[in-house]
């Protein structure tokens, strides 16, 4: 017996929702990738010495530092490296535990 043509519909609306939430989940974890690739990348052309006047490493570090917000002077190592590893590494960590808790939380709902 065929099923009624309301049931197609709300299978064809499940499945629309379904894409939907998968696709916004993807864009949360491909926005915290790309946030913590920003932190990373400071953190190397820091801590190896990149030269601060390039526009390359004086763009990721702007990014960095806006990124990083309350988490840049959470420790206060004396070496201005160490500091930089320590807090926007910790940045990077809080925002991909957040990211994926997040990411978590849309495809359970959705």
């Amino acid at each position: 017996m065929a099923q009624p043509h309301h049931d197609q519909a709300g299978g064809s609306q499940a499945k629309v929702r379904k894409r939907a939430v998968g696709a916004i989940a993807s864009i949360v974890s491909i926005l915290t990738t790309l946030v913590v690739a920003v932190l990373a990348v400071h953190i190397l052309f820091t801590v190896f010495d990149a030269n601060g006047s390039n526009a390359i490493v004086a763009g990721f570090r702007d990014w960095a530092d806006r990124l990083a917000w309350q988490f840049k002077d959470v420790f206060a190592p004396h070496d201005p490296k160490a500091a930089v590893l320590v807090n926007y590494g910790l940045a990077a960590v809080v925002y991909l535990i957040v990211g994926r808790i997040v990411v978590g939380l849309i495809r359970r709902v959705g």
